[in-house]
């Protein structure tokens, strides 16, 4: 949900560390929503290179209880959005060939929550569509499905699964993902493409 005052909580940790970083907050169920984020992106911080799509909506609900209205915003949201955040940057990257890099985060829930892992299927789709179709500006694109991540959502009982089901026996942490999307989105990563990687420290 909206977290008050979270966009420069996070701008303001950004810059003390040194990097250039701009809030842009913005409903990706808009589909004006992509064209006014790049061209703000573009206007304060010069032109976008890389793509992470790690948004989403998530609502818990299954086959019998989802409302139309909820698996039309999740799949506005987690697809269309994206579809539209990929295309946006399709049609403005101009980097030098091989430089581009699209990466989205995605999901394997299934039953018990319907329209968001149906929506990140969706989302998956895009993307390996993207490193063909996007392949002759020199862009990859990858999706990375990082398992479950640690950040506060897991009640103690969760956890414990999680925790009994990874054979390396802890759970997974927003550092885990962003070394590997660091890794894709370097010239070190530019030969992986068109992946859907499971970096879950191997849980199943």
């Amino acid at each position: 949900g909206q977290e008050e005052g979270a966009s420069e909580a996070i701008r303001a940790e950004l810059v003390a560390c040194g990097a250039a970083c701009a809030g842009i907050e913005a409903d990706l169920a808009d589909v004006g929503t992509p064209e006014r984020v790049f061209a703000e992106a573009e206007s304060r911080l010069g032109a976008v290179t890389a793509l992470v799509l790690c948004h989403c909506e998530s609502v818990d609900s299954g086959l019998l209880d989802t409302t139309v209205e909820s698996f039309d915003r999740h799949f506005a949201v987690n697809a269309r959005g994206s579809w539209l955040m990929v295309r946006e940057f399709g049609r403005r990257f101009r980097g030098p060939h091989g430089s581009g890099r699209i990466v989205a985060l995605t999901s394997d829930h299934t039953a018990g929550n319907l329209p968001y892992g149906a929506s990140k299927g969706a989302l998956d789709r895009i993307t390996l569509a993207a490193a063909r179709e996007l392949a002759g500006l020199g862009v990859t694109a990858n999706v990375v499905n990082p398992g479950p991540v640690d950040t506060g959502w897991m009640p103690g009982e969760t956890r414990e699964h999680v925790r009994a089901a990874t054979p390396l026996g802890r759970l997974g942490t927003p550092d885990d993902t962003a070394h590997l999307v660091d890794f894709l989105c370097s010239p070190r990563g530019q030969w992986v493409n068109g992946q859907v990687l499971m970096s879950n420290g191997g849980f199943a």
